[in-house]
């Protein structure tokens, strides 16, 4: 069960986009806990290319993930990305995904997400495969959280403006809900 009262920021967007570096820099800044990718761990410890069916149980540990981790925080939390990932992924790789996770991700999305633009150094490891579709990932993210409806700032820039921009973005959301 997760602490409805957790505001959720979603740091996401392509592979090396410096997703963990910003989702770790702005818990730090605002004194909060963050969420691990799911996804990348579960590759890494696979040890073997991932197929269409790794995509459940990646959906499934990414909310058991996102589930702990917000049942301990308080505030503010931030995600190093979330269902709406596995949704793009799924459909990139394998040309569809589940529809339950499709589901889950609309029904589980973040007040505001922090989509991070290509425009950074591709570094590769053994986790990431995909240098050459930048472009078209990053298409399928801003298309997803549209579709989605969802609230998302363009993070852009080398690290000291994305750092910047990301917490001048939830300052800016934080400000607002006071508001209301």
């Amino acid at each position: 069960m997760s602490n409805a009262r957790a505001r959720r920021v979603t740091v996401t967007g392509s592979e090396s986009t410096g997703k963990t570096w910003l989702a770790e820099r702005l818990a730090a800044r605002f004194g909060t806990i963050w969420s691990r990718e799911f996804s990348r761990e579960y590759a890494l410890n696979k040890g073997a290319p991932l197929d269409a069916s790794d995509v459940e149980p990646i959906a499934r540990g990414q909310i058991r993930g996102e589930d702990e981790m917000l049942h301990r925080a308080r505030g503010l939390a931030i995600l190093d990305t979330d269902l709406v990932s596995t949704v793009v992924y799924a459909g990139h790789y394998y040309g569809q995904c589940p529809p339950w996770i499709d589901a889950a991700a609309q029904s589980r999305l973040a007040e505001l997400y922090l989509l991070c633009d290509i425009d950074v150094p591709w570094v590769g490891d053994p986790a990431r495969d995909r240098p050459h579709a930048r472009r078209e990932i990053h298409t399928a993210f801003t298309e997803q959280l549209e579709r989605y409806g969802a609230q998302y700032v363009a993070i852009r820039g080398m690290w000291e403006e994305r750092e910047a921009a990301a917490v001048a973005a939830i300052e800016s959301r934080l400000a607002l809900q006071a508001q209301k």
